[in-house]
C-alpha cells in the first residue's frame, strides 16, 4: 500500500499556477514543489507574497522541509526556490535534463559563453527513475518531457506532481509548443503517468478555471482516464498529436515567458547586477512570431 502524504496546495491567481507542500504526517518531514516568486511586469518588480504564504504554513504546521523541488524551468512564473532555500535551509533540486534547457535559452538570450549550463544553480539534479525519501514517504522521479525538454514528475507515495503535462480533466493536457517541446514526447509521458495506479492522486501545475468554476488542482489517474477531454477516448499518438498541435497553434505565448525563463534557467535567481548594482532582463526581439 502506498504511503499517503498530506498535500497542501497554494494558488497563485495571477499566473494560474499551483504550488504545493507535501509532508509525511508521521515524521513531519516535507517538501515544497514549484514555489512561485511574484513578478509585476508593468513595474519590473519582484515580490515574495506567495513564497511567504508557504513559509508561514510550514512554520505554523511544524513541517521540516527537506527539499525545495522544481519540476522544470517554468515559462509563466519565476521560481522562488532560492528564496525558500535561504530561509528553510533545504536544498533545491530539478531534473538532470535542465542542462539542455539552459543551453537552448542561453542561445536565445545570447548569454555569454561562461554562463553555467551544467545545472549547478541547483543542489541536486535527479535522474529518471531515481528515488529519495521525504520522511517515510518514498519519492520516485519520472522523466516527463514534452512540455519542456527537462520536465519531471515527482511521485510521492500515492501523490503524483505532474507539473505541465496534464491539466484538470475538463481542460485536457498541457501545451507542447515551447522551444524544445514535443507533442510526441508529451503523449509518451502521459502514457507513463496514466500507467500509475488508478487511485494515484494527480496534482497539476496550472488551472485556468474554465466555464467560471473555481480553480482545482487534483484528480485521480482513474478520473483522467475516464473524463480527461484529450484522453478519455484513448486516442492514438497520431490523433492526440493532431489535436494538441492544432490547439497549440492558436495559443499566445505566456505573458511572462521571456522574463521568466532567464530567471528560471538560473534556478530562480536574477541576472548578475550591472555596474550600477541593478539587475536587468533581456528581451530577444523578433525571435518568436507574433500570435
Amino acid at each position: 500500500m502506498s504511503k499517503t502524504p498530506i498535500v497542501k496546495p497554494f494558488w497563485d491567481e495571477a499566473t494560474g499556477s499551483w504550488q504545493y507542500v507535501f509532508h509525511d504526517p508521521d515524521t513531519m518531514k516535507g517538501a515544497v514543489v514549484d514555489p512561485v516568486l511574484n513578478y509585476d511586469p508593468n513595474a519590473g518588480a519582484i515580490t515574495t507574497n506567495s513564497a511567504e504564504e508557504i513559509l508561514a504554513y510550514v512554520r505554523e504546521t511544524g513541517i521540516e522541509v527537506a527539499w525545495v523541488l522544481d519540476t522544470h524551468p517554468h515559462a509563466d512564473h519565476f521560481s522562488a526556490g532560492p528564496w525558500l532555500k535561504d530561509r528553510l535551509g533545504a536544498p533545491t533540486a530539478i531534473g538532470e535534463h535542465v542542462v539542455a534547457v539552459q543551453k537552448l535559452w542561453q542561445e536565445i538570450y545570447n548569454l555569454p559563453e561562461d554562463f553555467p549550463t551544467d545545472g549547478s544553480q541547483w543542489d541536486r539534479l535527479f535522474r529518471d527513475g531515481e528515488e529519495f525519501m521525504v520522511g517515510e514517504v518514498p519519492v520516485k522521479v519520472m522523466f516527463s518531457p514534452g512540455h519542456t525538454l527537462a520536465s519531471i514528475t515527482y511521485v510521492a507515495g500515492d501523490a503524483a506532481f505532474v507539473h505541465d503535462t496534464l491539466m484538470m480533466p475538463d481542460s485536457g493536457t498541457s501545451r507542447a509548443d515551447f522551444p524544445g517541446g514535443s507533442s510526441k514526447a508529451l503523449y509518451e509521458s502521459i502514457q507513463t503517468i496514466l500507467a500509475l495506479p488508478d487511485d494515484t492522486r494527480v496534482f497539476v501545475g496550472h488551472d485556468y478555471a474554465p466555464n467560471g468554476r473555481k480553480p482545482l488542482c487534483e484528480a485521480t489517474v482513474a478520473e483522467h482516464k475516464a473524463s480527461n477531454i484529450h484522453l478519455k477516448d484513448k486516442p492514438t499518438e497520431a490523433a492526440y498529436r493532431a489535436v494538441r498541435d492544432a490547439r497549440d497553434a492558436t495559443l499566445p505565448l505566456p505573458k511572462l515567458m521571456l522574463a521568466a525563463l532567464q530567471i528560471n534557467i538560473r534556478g530562480g535567481r536574477r541576472p548578475l547586477p550591472e555596474g550600477n548594482g541593478r539587475s536587468y532582463l533581456k528581451i530577444p526581439l523578433d525571435y518568436f512570431e507574433a500570435r
